[in-house]
């Protein structure tokens, strides 16, 4: 995935191209050489903005088998109730 970087000035000159662009990866468009906004196929918009499910589904995700996550054992103690 390419990512493209253009000025406001340059995107309002050549819409086209930032279009044509935006089939590669996303169009990062700037203001006063500062990120303002992306441009992307609206495919793309639809894939990071689906629901992805419920838990069990999202554990099953692509990828996760990779992660490595050990966390801490916890001890948890049991003590009278204070009552006063």
């Amino acid at each position: 995935m390419a990512i493209t970087s253009v000025s406001s000035r340059e995107f309002n000159q050549d819409i086209s191209r930032a279009k044509k662009a935006s089939q590669q990866g996303p169009v990062i468009i700037t203001d006063r050489g500062r990120p303002a906004h992306v441009l992307m196929t609206m495919e793309e918009y639809q894939r990071l903005t689906r629901p992805v499910g419920n838990l069990v589904d999202r554990l099953a995700m692509p990828g996760l088998s990779d992660v490595e996550f050990e966390p801490d054992k916890v001890s948890i103690g049991i003590r009278e109730a204070e009552f006063s």
